[in-house]
């Protein structure tokens, strides 16, 4: 909870490939909120009113996932809603938003999100921005296993990650515009 509020306000990529990552812990813990205090919440050096939040931040997630039947696989409604939102970004910053830095990233990186998408055996229907999001994930659940990594895919990854970070940033940009601007929404 106190890493992902603080993910979203900084780096709203970030904060989906925690949660991300929030969702399978919580899998592999089984969906037991006893065994995510134990193994997980009773592990905060917090005190007792912060540590009870962080234990109904879990046990929230939880009861969603299950709500959602997202138990196995998949991410929550509210997760897919912020990488729709950085879809509709990408759109708007290729499209109408005519940002130069990020369609020359793009561009740059165009040939790795064709091959990743036919390496992951991924259609269409997957946007680019998720696309990049799931081999970032993937490259870092990867890393955390101490499994190898190739070349090609350190590459493209490398490209995805620019491209996100970018795409971040600018999502950042919009939601302190916005914030300081309400009327504009």
């Amino acid at each position: 909870m106190l890493i992902a509020k603080e993910k979203k306000k900084s780096n709203i990529a970030e904060y989906i490939l925690y949660m991300w990552q929030v969702e399978d812990m919580l899998r592999a813990f089984g969906l037991d909120m006893d065994r995510v205090n134990e193994n997980v919440v009773s592990r905060y050096n917090v005190d007792d009113q912060v540590k009870k939040s962080v234990y109904d931040w879990y046990e929230n997630i939880i009861e969603i996932m299950k709500n959602e039947k997202v138990e196995r696989v998949g991410h929550i409604q509210a997760l897919r809603n912020t990488v729709d939102e950085l879809t509709e970004l990408h759109f708007f910053l290729l499209y109408k938003g005519f940002d130069s830095i990020y369609r020359g990233l793009i561009m740059e990186h165009a040939g790795s999100f064709v091959e990743y998408r036919k390496i992951a055996g991924v259609d269409d229907s997957v946007s680019d921005v998720e696309l990049a999001l799931q081999a970032l994930y993937g490259v870092l659940m990867l890393r955390l296993q101490g499994k190898p990594i190739s070349e090609q895919t350190e590459k493209a990854v490398s490209g995805f990650s620019r491209v996100i970070a970018c795409l971040a940033a600018r999502y950042k940009q919009k939601e302190e515009e916005e914030s300081k601007n309400p009327e504009i929404m």
